[in-house]
């Protein structure tokens, strides 16, 4: 049998009767305002990229060919092209809004000298 002693505390052993109880965690309440907005712009350029992929792309492509711009039915231009050039602005607008909300946390990177901004 193994004695309890605070050097074989740390190695797994229980902790003695008369320890006090551990320390309440950390206050998390920015982290989780934080991830609840990472999430709802998330959401909201997710909406944005299937509203344009899917119903401009597939379910709205019959009306959408009525309309002719540069000699291309819009609506294949959308299934073609505009979903994926939708996408990489989407991805700007989301790295962007990003670097806004990590600076209100408090959670941004630091710019150094002679970085490409």
């Amino acid at each position: 049998m193994t004695e309890v002693t605070p050097d074989n505390e740390a190695r797994g052993g229980a902790p003695p009767p008369s320890s006090p109880p551990p320390a309440s965690p950390p206050d998390n309440g920015w982290r989780k305002e934080y991830w609840s907005r990472n999430l709802r712009l998330m959401v909201i350029l997710l909406a944005i990229w299937f509203i344009v992929s899917f119903g401009f792309g597939v379910l709205l492509v019959e009306p959408l060919n009525n309309i002719v711009i540069a000699g291309f039915p819009l609506g294949f231009w959308f299934a073609q092209q505009g979903s994926i050039y939708v996408f990489v602005i989407l991805i700007l607008v989301y790295a962007k809004m990003m670097d806004r909300l990590d600076s209100q946390f408090g959670v941004d990177e630091p710019e150094t000298e002679g970085a490409a901004k």
